[in-house]
């Protein structure tokens, strides 16, 4: 990326029809005329800019990120801050050069851009550019895996923002209280805002649903207030600025359940005698460790890896999942996260197995979220997934509620293709979430951690990171 100074723009030299001599898109000029509208007097704001565009070749999908100085509202008690604006993850062009071209009743592009509200500190002449690369990474996630950042939706970060020791290291997603949707010739776009949030807060929002989070962030001044407002130097968390609020997560997670319906993860399985054992990976040697995953993963075909991503892109029937394009209320997602695991034409190409018992490992990070698929999902009737990093399986826990999977009471492990389904009948769930509640703080967990259900067949290891 390369800074600019007072260039608007239009002054990138991309193609589309010229507007006072400046050649401007449509797509481009219709975003450019909403932020035009609510800064006035700043027609150039500063930018950062891709110097080689995407469509020639470029690292960073977004062509343009401006930074407009917002001035607040003291009514409000909303501080100045810096307002940025990326452009580039809709369709700018509107000729096929980046996204496919759609009419202007579909989303455009992805159907989004990014914003984000940082606070402005005292005596700050410009805008930091750190906001830029988060924006310029998020993007870059959104191309290669084609998930669509929602509102609602989070982000696992574990650093924090601007590489400071700020406790705010994670993101929420908004909708911007000021931009919000614009309708251009290349279709409908919404502005996302990004929102930075604590470790709390993200745990709050994965174990409930974000949504709720922002709502309780917005009437907290100091949390973000009203339009949401990051303020790096942050250092008390929801919680410790209202206690009370622990009470209004615990309620929502009991009477709705969470809406986060998967994430990534390192997690391998193996069928297993009952009663026989399997060394936690953690265990082994760096070589025979990766010799044991290599041994243990389902071994896929070409053909196998594209159909499931296809059916990880869908939902299963009835269960609650669907794309963002087409979103419900009921499902989020966070970077890292695939999507939902369904069921297809082409998983129909699977041959099921059923497996007689099962020993899962999985790394800590993802095994913590062993809590919230219990209490927060499958007590609510639906299913949560866990996709592997390591290839294209996953592995997905299935209440009875959940229509359409290939497990049952009957048959509570089964396996198709690369993907693995465990039904978790109701008699059993009170037990599991009783057996791992330790996991949801997972700084008080020793590892390897294993826990067994001889009865169940069935055994989990919680491993350490990947190094």
């Amino acid at each position: 990326m390369d800074w600019r100074e007072g260039e608007g723009a239009a002054g990138g030299g991309v193609e589309g029809p010229e507007e006072g001599g400046a050649v401007v898109p449509a797509g481009l000029e219709a975003l450019l005329a909403r932020c035009s509208a609510m800064y006035p007097g700043q027609p150039n704001p500063l930018q950062v800019t891709a110097v080689l565009k995407y469509w020639l070749g470029g690292p960073d999908p977004l062509d343009y990120i401006s930074m407009y100085a917002n001035p607040g509202n003291p009514k409000l008690n909303i501080p100045p801050h810096w307002h940025y604006v990326s452009f580039g993850c809709s369709d700018l062009h509107g000729d096929g050069r980046v996204h496919e071209q759609t009419g202007p009743e579909s989303p455009s592009g992805f159907g989004f851009e990014l914003t984000m509200r940082l606070k402005r500190e005292e005596g700050e002449k410009s805008p930091p550019t750190w906001p830029a690369a988060i924006m310029q990474a998020l993007a870059k996630y959104v191309f290669q895996s084609e998930s669509i950042l929602c509102v609602g939706d989070h982000v696992s970060w574990h650093c924090p923002l601007d590489n400071s020791e700020s406790r705010v290291q994670h993101m929420l997603m908004a909708e911007d209280p000021q931009l919000g949707s614009v309708s251009t010739p290349n279709g409908n776009v919404q502005f996302v805002q990004i929102v930075g949030v604590t470790t709390e807060e993200l745990r709050a929002a994965q174990h409930w649903n974000g949504v709720g989070v922002l709502d309780i962030m917005k009437r907290m001044p100091s949390a973000g207030g009203p339009w949401l407002v990051t303020d790096m130097r942050r250092g008390e968390s929801i919680y410790e600025l209202e206690p009370s609020v622990a009470e209004e997560v615990e309620n929502g997670i009991e009477n709705e359940g969470s809406n986060l319906s998967g994430v990534s993860s390192r997690i391998i399985w193996a069928e297993t005698e009952l009663g026989s054992t399997m060394t936690p990976l953690s265990a082994y040697s760096p070589k025979t460790q990766t010799e044991q995953e290599s041994e243990l993963l389902p071994r896929i075909t070409h053909v196998e890896s594209e159909q499931i991503k296809t059916t990880l892109q869908k939902g299963l029937m009835q269960g609650g999942g669907k794309s963002c394009m087409a979103q419900n209320k009921e499902t989020s997602s966070e970077v890292n996260v695939e999507g939902n695991v369904a069921t297809s034409d082409s998983a129909e190409l699977f041959v099921t197995r059923r497996l007689e018992s099962l020993h899962l490992s999985i790394n800590l990070e993802s095994g913590a979220l062993l809590p919230l698929a219990l209490r927060g999902r499958l007590k609510h009737g639906r299913h949560f997934t866990f996709k592997s990093v390591v290839d294209v399986s996953a592995v997905t826990l299935v209440s009875p509620a959940v229509a359409g999977a290939f497990v049952d009471a009957s048959c509570p492990y089964a396996v198709r293709g690369p993907w693995l389904q465990i039904f978790i009948p109701d008699d059993f769930l009170p037990t599991l979430v009783e057996d791992l509640a330790d996991l949801a703080d997972p700084d008080e967990v020793t590892l390897p951690a294993t826990f067994r259900w001889p009865n169940r067949k069935l055994t989990i290891t919680i491993v350490a990171e990947e190094a």
